[in-house]
């Protein structure tokens, strides 16, 4: 679950008012820049400069044509509505620029520049053969602790994006996003390939373990939650088994999702072995006999519930997932 507020009930005036949350929460990456065809370019151009390509235009119109058919087939609600979050970089900008091609302004709240949101420092100018370099070394190191020279690393990243989930939820609590709560809100945020992987594991509370294996989106892929019947988000409502395995989501982690879709909202997940489960060696069920199912060590005793876990994750997950050179 999500560090979301709890549904509530306010007093105005002597009247009772509910909040209503977004129906759903969709992550845009960026259309295809200068610097994903021609690393060079960030040598000579800041990197929040770094514009679009032709092609990334038009990979960002064929975004909002996407999305816009998605709310339309909600058949449920025709009165919906759309919030934009984007990151200051130009090539964000540009990419809600031409997503914004396939609405109206009736269906448009408002849009944000958000900086919370921005791409992951990688320090100024950067030279394409000591990128490479440090790239190289980011892999040995671990690509979410790894902070970059006169940069960030992916934990900084999380840090900044979390201070904007509150903020999300302020505005969300306090009715900013949603003047007419008979209409769906949906809100889309633009931003980048980490800042959205980061997104998702502050919501779900992935561990950095998950996170080592997920692959960044594509250009202008966009990653859906909606909101389940019991109240809470998930992935798997738009998106299919096969494409979340792609994402480099485990199979534990696809069950959570699938459950989110009928889950009660502020319920607790007991299978989810990364509540728990993960953090211990010899964690038992009872006092008598120990959790583990048919898993077995090499020796052929069992295994605690932690460790069988973690071999599983290591079994299903793409293991040794190849450094993305288009990380922004």
């Amino acid at each position: 679950m999500a560090d979301s507020p709890s549904p509530r009930h306010q007093y105005q005036n002597g009247h009772n008012t509910q909040h209503k949350l977004p129906k759903r929460i969709i992550l845009v990456r960026h259309g295809e820049s200068q610097g994903n065809t021609d690393p060079q370019a960030y040598s000579t151009t800041p990197d929040h400069k770094i514009p679009l390509t032709p092609s990334g235009a038009s990979q960002s119109r064929s975004a909002g044509s996407s999305i816009r058919r998605l709310l339309d087939s909600d058949t449920n609600s025709s009165s919906w509505r759309v919030y934009f979050y984007v990151s200051p970089y130009e090539r964000a900008r540009s990419t809600l620029r031409e997503i914004g091609r396939s609405f109206s302004k009736d269906r448009i709240i408002g849009v944000r520049e958000e900086c919370r949101i921005r791409e992951q420092d990688f320090g100024n100018f950067q030279v394409a053969g000591r990128m490479k370099i440090i790239k190289e070394t980011r892999q040995k190191f671990g690509r979410f602790f790894y902070r970059f020279p006169e940069g960030e690393s992916a934990a900084d990243v999380y840090d900044r994006v979390s201070s904007f989930m509150e903020s999300l939820w302020r505005d969300i609590d306090l009715n900013r996003l949603h003047p007419e709560p008979g209409h769906d809100l949906n809100l889309i945020i633009v931003t980048h390939g980490l800042s959205s992987r980061v997104f998702l594991m502050k919501w779900f509370k992935w561990t950095v373990e998950q996170f080592e294996h997920l692959k960044n989106p594509k250009n202008c892929e966009h990653r859906v939650m909606e909101l389940g019947e019991g109240g809470d988000y998930s992935l798997a409502i738009n998106h299919t088994e096969q494409e979340l395995l792609d994402w480099g989501l485990s199979p534990e982690m696809i069950a959570d999702q699938k459950s989110r879709v009928y889950a009660r909202r502020g319920g607790w997940n007991e299978k989810c072995p990364w509540y728990l489960d993960a953090f211990f060696d010899h964690l038992q069920s009872d006092d008598g006999s120990p959790e583990g199912g048919s898993d077995h060590s090499e020796d052929g005793s069992p295994l605690c519930a932690g460790q069988a876990h973690r071999n599983s994750v290591e079994r299903s997950c793409y293991n040794g997932v190849e450094d993305d050179e288009s990380d922004d």
